[in-house]
């Protein structure tokens, strides 16, 4: 299936990207980037290989590491995901709300 991202994951991912590369460095950022399109890989591939959500009906939960998750939205007619936000899991969970 083909993958895509929001709009807002775009963003969230691109600031993610910045953050990584001016705290950690080069190779905590593509670390992260391969632990990412490894995550993609699996999800187009393998659709529900992740768990659903239990705080948001109909959206998937793919932990991608420790600090980071992503949220997914199956469309099974257009065989389509849509990646819907980024969250850093170190902040407070009811922003995800406000997001989703």
């Amino acid at each position: 299936m083909k993958v895509f991202l929001s709009e807002q994951a775009e963003n969230k991912l691109l600031l993610l990207n910045e953050y990584l590369l001016q705290k950690w460095g080069l190779k905590v950022k593509n670390d992260f980037i391969e632990k990412l399109t490894k995550k993609i890989y699996q999800i187009s591939s393998n659709p529900e290989s992740c768990p659903l959500s239990k705080e948001f009906a109909g959206l998937y939960k793919a932990v991608v590491s420790k600090q980071t998750t992503f949220y997914y939205r199956i469309h099974f007619n257009l065989q389509e995901i849509e990646i819907i936000t980024v969250f850093d899991t170190r902040q407070n969970p009811d922003k995800l709300s406000q997001e989703i």
